[in-house]
């Protein structure tokens, strides 16, 4: 005779998650829900209480390419590989944003919530998650801004913006390995940063300092012309090679080569399986030591 407690059905069983890939990343499929509520609460409640709310993403990328083009293209008189100075910027500016802002708010995940972590369960992967989409949405935001500079100066005499649709056909994914990025390093920091809280403190240094580090404000091709011994090291930025493809995609700047993109792609999944597991295993004790 079977025993009762044999024929019982279980709803959900719990098991201690002790190893480095313990990781059910199907799960977040089931949470689907939660991380559209979390997407449309990022973006409201941010613009919620402003005068002109969401416009605001668009006069920031505005005024950013308007600065930049006072500055670099005036003021130093930096090259733009022959093309429209303020479009050439917005260009490297839209990118940018994205990533620095993914994350730099990626990076307060496990600080900036650690009292919803302590009362509820969900996968806690679910945050940065949220965090990386609702960024993605202030992105198409300001490339529809983008897109009517774009469309402008392309329509124009002699004009030397020619859109190149092959590289354009590829840009969702490079939006997706932008997206990867941002989250796998802003994971990281916000595991380091449960024990040390001080490096919360140089993020936004440090995203400073990497903006100039990347041809944002100046072509990657003046780097290769004036200092060509140094270009092996300044392509292991990986977002390097993701700002100048957007530009050659939509700009048709010609000092892009693909092959430095297999090199940011590789930095990419190495920094976001890296978060990834490392998220995993500090997500376990995080509320011990946050």
């Amino acid at each position: 005779m079977t025993s009762r407690k044999n024929d019982r059905q279980w709803d959900a069983v719990i098991r201690p998650r002790n190893g480095w890939f313990d990781i059910n990343l199907r799960e977040l499929a089931h949470y689907r829900d939660l991380i559209f509520l979390l997407v449309k609460r990022n973006i409201t409640v941010l613009y919620k209480q402003t005068v002109l709310g969401p416009a605001w993403i668009l006069i920031q990328a505005a005024l950013n390419s308007l600065v930049f083009t006072v500055v670099f293209g005036g003021i130093a008189a930096l090259p733009t590989d022959g093309m429209p100075q303020f479009l050439f910027y917005m260009a490297g500016n839209i990118v940018w944003a994205y990533f620095s802002n993914a994350l730099k708010q990626t990076a307060t995940t496990f600080i900036a919530n650690h009292q919803l972590f302590g009362k509820v369960y969900f996968p806690r992967l679910v945050m940065p998650l949220s965090v990386v989409l609702s960024k993605l949405f202030n992105f198409f935001v300001q490339f529809a801004l983008f897109a009517v500079f774009l469309v402008y100066y392309a329509v124009q005499p002699n004009s030397p913006v020619h859109p190149n649709w092959q590289l354009i056909a590829f840009v969702p994914l490079v939006l997706i390995q932008v997206g990867m990025l941002g989250m796998g390093l802003g994971i990281i920091i916000s595991s380091l940063t449960t024990r040390y809280r001080d490096l919360s403190l140089l993020v936004n240094l440090g995203v400073s300092l990497w903006m100039y580090a990347t041809p944002i404000a100046y072509p990657a091709s003046m780097v290769m012309e004036n200092y060509p011994q140094l270009v092996g090291l300044y392509m292991l930025n990986p977002v390097t090679p993701i700002v100048e493809f957007f530009r050659a995609a939509f700009l048709g700047t010609e000092s892009f080569s693909l092959a430095y993109m297999p090199l940011s792609v590789g930095m990419t999944l190495v920094f976001f399986v890296g978060g990834v597991l490392l998220f995993s295993r500090i997500e376990k004790t995080f509320m011990d030591t946050v």
